[in-house]
């Protein structure tokens, strides 16, 4: 008898990106080792490729746990190393225990290494960004330090369903639709196996196999913008509009992904042909693109210029692009990051003020 379906999902959820992350790892299926690499058995033991090592952000809810059991059963027979981290954000009373626990969860599945890294979370952004910049600047660190080829994240499809109504509700346009990539961060670092599976399959999974879970209260604090939309949003649009809006929205997000790749790859290619000689845009040649493709360019000309990305909004961008399209000799537009974005000569100058 198989193992339970909830199991064996998330289990073949894991075992292909793991496969994506050794060809990544060792390149493309059939592809030569390079000269200078040891090859095979013969080849002394310290002189051998190590193999690669793939870590799973767990927090200790039914999420990431179910993900944890997936690497710990799937990552031997590809003959990678896989560890845990849980990241102690220290919101909570006994966090640090809680922290203590999941390190030890981890390590009776047989991850190792497994760690908890204690962080301090800030106040830019509001709490929920300021914890999930705390969190993944800690992921970076343990990543880096222990050469891991990737971090897997528990992140399903309802998540994503709420990535998408968030971005939707700031108004930040197609790229905040499309929610979270399955692979994100510095050389695809990040892997979210499970964006096309429901939060329940995860539970049951854990249910199955009998993993112990914990179930953060922040995650029905009504205080939290995204507990509200899980608890209430979600729920009250079901009922108006019937079953099935979680797929929708996680199918809004990949189709919304694709257009915003497909028109990040225009504005790149784009780009060089707006510059001057000196590396100014001209405005001129900025007003004769789509705005779509205009608005990426001033976004990714902004940001070069030393505009934090969390903080620049599609407001921003529309006050540059007025520089462009509703000239009226209007004064230089203040940004985050105390850039200052103005027109001169008929160039758009975009520094720091």
């Amino acid at each position: 008898m198989g193992p339970h379906p909830a199991v064996a999902a998330i289990r073949l959820a894991v075992r292909r990106v793991l496969h994506d992350i050794l060809n990544d790892h060792t390149g493309a299926p059939g592809a030569p080792a390079p000269a200078e690499a040891p090859r095979g058995s013969d080849a002394p033991p310290h002189e051998r490729p190590r193999p690669p090592l793939v870590l799973v952000a767990c927090s200790g809810g039914a999420d990431s746990m179910a993900l944890a059991s997936a690497l710990a059963f799937e990552a031997p027979k590809l003959g990678i190393r896989a560890g845990g981290v849980t990241v102690d954000h220290g919101l909570q009373a006994g966090s640090d225990q809680r922290a203590d626990e999941v390190v030890l969860r981890l390590r009776e599945l047989g991850l190792d290494p497994v760690e908890a890294i204690a962080v301090t979370v800030g106040r830019q952004g509001g709490p929920e960004a300021a914890a999930r910049d705390a969190r993944y600047a800690a992921l970076d660190a343990v990543a880096e330090r222990h050469g891991a080829a990737a971090v897997l994240l528990g992140h399903t499809r309802d998540d994503q369903a709420e990535t998408v109504l968030l971005g939707l509700a700031r108004g930040s346009g197609i790229r905040s639709l499309s929610g979270m990539a399955a692979v994100s961060g510095a050389g695809g670092r990040y892997r979210r196996p499970f964006l096309a599976l429901d939060r329940q399959t995860a539970r049951k999974a854990c249910m199955a196999q009998s993993l112990p879970v914990w179930d953060d209260p922040h995650n029905t604090d009504p205080a939290y913008t995204r507990s509200r939309l899980r608890h209430e949003g979600l729920p009250a649009l079901e009922k108006a509009l019937g079953k099935g809006v979680v797929e929708a929205l996680a199918r809004t997000a990949q189709l919304s992904r694709d257009d915003a790749d497909a028109l990040d790859a225009w504005a790149g290619q784009a780009e060089t042909s707006v510059r001057d000689a000196t590396g100014l845009l001209e405005c001129a040649k900025l007003y004769a693109l789509p705005p779509a493709v205009r608005r990426r360019i001033l976004r990714r000309a902004a940001i070069d210029a030393g505009a934090p990305a969390g903080s620049l909004f599609a407001r921003h961008i529309e006050e540059i692009d007025r520089l462009i399209t509703g000239w009226r000799g209007q004064g230089a537009i203040n940004l985050p990051g105390k850039v200052v974005a103005q027109r001169q000569g008929g160039r758009l100058v975009i520094r720091q003020g």
